[in-house]
Order: structure tokens, then sequence, then C-alpha cells
């Protein structure tokens, strides 16, 4: 099973049970790609500019220190 068509096809015939839980694996199997991206956009700088506009637009005292 390498194909997209393959692994739907699969994902088809997962019991209601199965499907459940591939759906909980799959969200943190996702959120742990996305947090690995993010990080590496932010050791390569690629944020570095939205961050800077960020800090240009803040309005005096709309923004807390975090605690």
């Amino acid at each position: 099973m390498n194909t997209l068509p393959e692994i739907e096809q699969a994902v088809r015939q997962l019991s209601s049970e199965d499907l459940a839980a591939f759906r909980v694996w799959f969200a943190e199997f996702d959120a742990q790609n996305w947090d690995r991206q993010f990080e590496a956009d932010v050791a390569a700088g690629r944020l570095d500019a939205l961050a800077e506009k960020a800090l240009k637009v803040q309005k005096p005292g709309f923004f807390r220190p975090s605690l």
C-alpha cells in the first residue's frame, strides 16, 4: 500500500472503531509534522519578517508580557 488511492481504499474499509483510532493517530501525526516544519521555518529565519511586522504594528498597552 504505497499510493494515495490504495491508502484511501484501505481507510474506507476500516470499521468505525478503527476509523476513530486512525483519526486520533493521524491528528497527532499531522500536528507533529506541522510542529517540525514550524520549528524548521523559525530556525531558517523564514518567519522573521512576520515577527518584525507584528512588533511594528503593536499598539502600546495592547499586549501584556508573559507571566
